[in-house]
């Protein structure tokens, strides 16, 4: 295992860690959209992890986690981040707070959109072209939220969420349009795809928690 497969393996360790912990939190603090969207995300890098651990070993079984990673990674990418985790952000700019019903709604309405997704044959094609335009749109409300930041007095936050959109827009860029030269392999790409999912679950649970203070202070 040379360097560049060791680093992909230790962003992935980390993007388990940062789904399921800061998901976790989440969760505890009432916010289940994007609670369990963040678990998901851990999840589909738990079986990406097993799967890069044990391919050339057990390539059945790597094979189904490939799989399971595979369909959580398109449900994120065009469902779980763009929809789900932008109504999870809006309990705190919009006060939108669904019942736990029709939080687990969503959740089954985006999965089976999602094999729809990666199924249908009409939509091979457009697919990469839908994921960007979805990330485009979630691009555009994280622009709404850092303004809003900025707004109640959260600069550093707001800082700190640009950086992440923008990481987060040229990952979806890349992802199907702009493969990185001498990365065959697409370790080198995988490694800053999830480094950058990482960064992007936490800033946003610190400031998702920062703007509802701001909030709370400003309506005494």
């Amino acid at each position: 295992m040379d360097i560049k497969e060791t680093l992909a393996l230790l962003s992935c360790v980390l993007l388990v860690l940062c789904g399921y912990i800061y998901g976790a939190k989440f969760v505890r603090r009432g916010n289940y959209l994007l609670g369990f969207e963040w678990m998901i995300v851990a999840f589909s890098g738990s079986n990406l992890l097993i799967w890069m651990l044990i391919q050339a070993d057990l390539p059945g079984l790597a094979k189904i986690n490939y799989s399971i990673s595979y369909f959580l990674d398109a449900f994120s990418r065009g469902f779980g981040i763009p929809i789900v985790a932008v109504l999870g952000l809006m309990a705190v700019t919009h006060s939108f707070k669904p019942s736990a019903f029709k939080d687990a709604l969503i959740f089954v309405v985006t999965f089976a959109a999602t094999f729809v997704l990666i199924k249908a044959d009409f939509m091979v094609k457009p697919l990469p072209y839908y994921y960007v335009t979805m990330w485009g749109v979630y691009t555009l409300y994280l622009a709404y939220f850092i303004w809003k930041l900025a707004g109640v007095g959260e600069k550093w936050h707001a800082l700190g969420v640009t950086v992440g959109a923008a990481l987060g827009l040229m990952v979806a860029c890349i992802y199907d349009f702009f493969p990185i030269p001498g990365d065959e392999t697409k370790v080198v790409f995988l490694t800053i795809a999830l480094v950058s999912w990482s960064y992007m679950m936490v800033q946003l649970y610190y400031s998702y928690f920062a703007f509802e203070r701001a909030k709370a202070v400003r309506i005494r």
